[in-house]
C-alpha cells in the first residue's frame, strides 16, 4: 500500500526503481533521498555485470507536496560489463534536459510561459 501511494506522488516508474532511504522536513521543503535498486537494466545478462556503486547523487525539483518544495536526491546504480568492460545503467529520461527538474514539472511550468 505504501508504494501505492508513493507511485501516485511520485513520477512515473520512480519507485519501481528507486528505494527510499529517508525524507528530511526543511523550512518550507520536503527532501527525498532515493537509492536506485540493484536491478540491472532489463536486457542485460545479469551474469555478465559487475555492480560498480553509484553515480554521484544528483538534485532534482518535482512539484510541491502539501505546499512545500520537494526536491527529489537520487543515487543512480552503475554496472560493468565483465565482457566489454563498458559501464550499463538504466535510461532514466525523467530529467528535463537543460534543467534539474522533473520532464513533468518543467512542461508543467512551459505550459506557463505560453
Amino acid at each position: 500500500m505504501e508504494k501505492e501511494l508513493l507511485s501516485l506522488l511520485l513520477p512515473d516508474g520512480l519507485t519501481d526503481l528507486f528505494d527510499i532511504d529517508r525524507v528530511e522536513k526543511k523550512e518550507g521543503q520536503i527532501h527525498l533521498y532515493l537509492s536506485q535498486k540493484n536491478e540491472p537494466p532489463a536486457g542485460q545478462a545479469s551474469g555478465s555485470l559487475l555492480s560498480k556503486g553509484f553515480f554521484d547523487e544528483i538534485t532534482v525539483r518535482d512539484f510541491p507536496l502539501r505546499g512545500k518544495a520537494c526536491f527529489l536526491h537520487l543515487k543512480r546504480r552503475k554496472w560493468i560489463d565483465k565482457s566489454t568492460g563498458s559501464v550499463v545503467f538504466h535510461d532514466w529520461t525523467q530529467v528535463a534536459e537543460g534543467t534539474r527538474m522533473t520532464t513533468d514539472l518543467a512542461a508543467f511550468l512551459k505550459g506557463f510561459d505560453r
